[in-house]
């Protein structure tokens, strides 16, 4: 073992000389929110989807609090779509944040932001991944300048019917 000192990067700019200031995004950057609601349906089958917030590839994701009543049977992806009027509102990446996500359970506020990383290391919107714009977490080489949609989709058939609610706070990319 060996005593280590890691600097994060904010840190690590604040402590150059001279100076370098670090992207708002990642330090003293003021935080968004967006919030999506929907209902699901004790016939909603297996592939039915939930867009409930967009958010651009320019922007960094701090949190994704996923919300809902206890839906009978339930369990779903959350990750990123295009929007309709984009490549026809193609999946991009399904379980991006959150992979086979159980709302069989009343949940309130539940932190689902890096769920997919934690199931599968490396997948996903990881660890590695807090100070990534979305484009950046996404591997692409450079910024689309464009929306996603982040959805819900069922990986298994709801039996029940109940809320569904995403909260997602952000930094955006300006």
């Amino acid at each position: 073992m060996a005593v280590v000192n890691v600097k994060s990067t904010a840190v690590t700019a604040g402590d150059a000389f001279p100076q370098t200031l670090t992207a708002q995004k990642i330090d003293g950057g003021r935080l968004r929110e967006r919030v999506g609601v929907a209902e699901a349906t004790a016939t909603d089958s297996i592939g039915s989807t939930y867009r409930l917030v967009r958010i651009s590839s320019g922007d960094r994701v701090s949190r994704l609090l996923l919300s809902c009543d206890a839906i009978t049977t339930a369990v779903g992806d959350i990750g990123l779509y295009d929007i309709d009027a984009v490549n026809k509102g193609a999946v991009v990446d399904a379980d991006f944040f959150a992979s086979a996500q159980a709302l069989t359970s009343a949940l309130v506020n539940t932190d689902v932001t890096h769920e997919a990383d934690a199931a599968d290391a490396g997948a996903g919107f990881g660890l590695a991944d807090v100070e990534k714009q979305i484009w950046q977490a996404l591997g692409l080489a450079s910024d689309p300048g464009k929306q996603y949609d982040v959805a819900i989709t069922l990986t298994a058939a709801a039996t029940g019917a109940g809320t569904l609610v995403l909260r997602m706070q952000y930094l955006d990319g300006n």
